[in-house]
């Protein structure tokens, strides 16, 4: 372990919003980005490539927001599994779920071991593994991994390694002064390795707001 990894310990994240912030997460998210987060989204969740049946597992799912947009996208005949547990941003996805019986919300830690086996075509985690420390992003892999069936799509979204030193200062000041402390690990390590050493062979991503965000899909054929 090198000097820069000691500095970052799982106590530093603000992965697990609480309190007012996640009372009003999505109002905070929607004024904090201009207006730019809601349509920035839908555009994701277009290229998730989701299809008309597909079971997805959403790893820390928050409000549901994300949730309600996939579930337009699988129909009917599919199911969104919703992993969450903090109390606020639970009681906001019931609500918002409430009357969808394909949306589904579990209370489990998505760092822990998960019980499921080849039971989704596609996991999404969106703004998440970044905020936990290495070990226990390879264990969210893992769980991935774990879920996903044949040819199945692990899809984060977060953001792309890049260095953070040569970046613009409307990237390294929020990323150094206001993210997750964790962040700036995460940006640095290869994404695509990480995966690698899970299972995961092909690749697919597309990029955002200049290149410093990315949705990676990862396959495991």
């Amino acid at each position: 372990m090198n000097n820069d990894e000691t500095k970052v310990r799982q106590e530093d994240s603000k992965v697990e919003v609480t309190g007012f912030e996640a009372k009003h997460y999505d109002t905070l998210m929607n004024v904090i980005t201009l207006g730019w987060y809601p349509s920035f989204i839908r555009r994701v969740i277009d290229d998730l490539g989701l299809k008309k049946g597909d079971r997805v597992l959403d790893l820390g799912a928050g409000t549901g927001r994300n949730a309600l947009l996939m579930l337009d996208k699988v129909g009917p005949e599919g199911e969104i599994v919703g992993l969450e547990i903090g109390d606020e941003m639970k009681e906001q996805f019931l609500r918002k779920a409430a009357g969808h019986p394909r949306i589904r919300l579990e209370d489990r830690r998505i760092d822990e071991p998960l019980p499921y086996k080849e039971d989704f075509d596609t996991v999404f985690i969106s703004f998440v593994l970044h905020g936990f420390i290495q070990e226990k992003r390879d264990i969210i892999i893992a769980n991935a991994a774990r879920a996903l069936r044949k040819g199945g799509c692990f899809a984060i979204l977060d953001y792309n390694n890049f260095d953070v030193e040569a970046a613009p200062a409307w990237i390294r000041f929020p990323i150094r002064k206001v993210e997750c402390p964790l962040a700036e690990d995460f940006i640095r390590r290869d994404t695509r390795e990480m995966l690698k050493r899970h299972g995961f062979t092909r690749f697919e991503e597309s990029r955002y707001l200049r290149g410093y965000i990315r949705l990676l899909k990862a396959f495991r054929d």
